[in-house]
């Protein structure tokens, strides 16, 4: 009598996560750093974002599409990052 494998965690939330923490990086660095230092921090922040994209991925524990989910993940927190720097930009063109 052979044990049926267990089915596979879910690796979607481990991408939603890494975007919802790139939005969270995105709004502090907006509401606690000076305007002439936002572009800086916001490359270490998305630094940080693709540091975590690997961890969580690799905490999962799958080989297979690997590399697909680090890249989604760091994608949407590359357009995340981008969209609210963008906002926080034109924001600022505004008296």
């Amino acid at each position: 009598m052979s044990v049926p494998d267990l089915a596979p965690r879910g690796t979607f939330g481990g991408i939603i996560a890494v975007w919802v923490i790139a939005a969270v990086i995105g709004i502090a660095v907006g509401m606690f750093v000076p305007m002439d230092w936002r572009p800086e921090w916001v490359g270490l922040g998305m630094a940080g974002c693709l540091t975590l994209s690997f961890a969580v991925q690799l905490a999962f524990g799958q080989t297979e599409r690997f590399i697909q989910r680090v890249a989604a993940s760091a994608l949407g927190s590359l357009v995340v990052l981008g969209l609210i720097a963008a906002g926080f930009g034109l924001a600022a063109l505004l008296p």
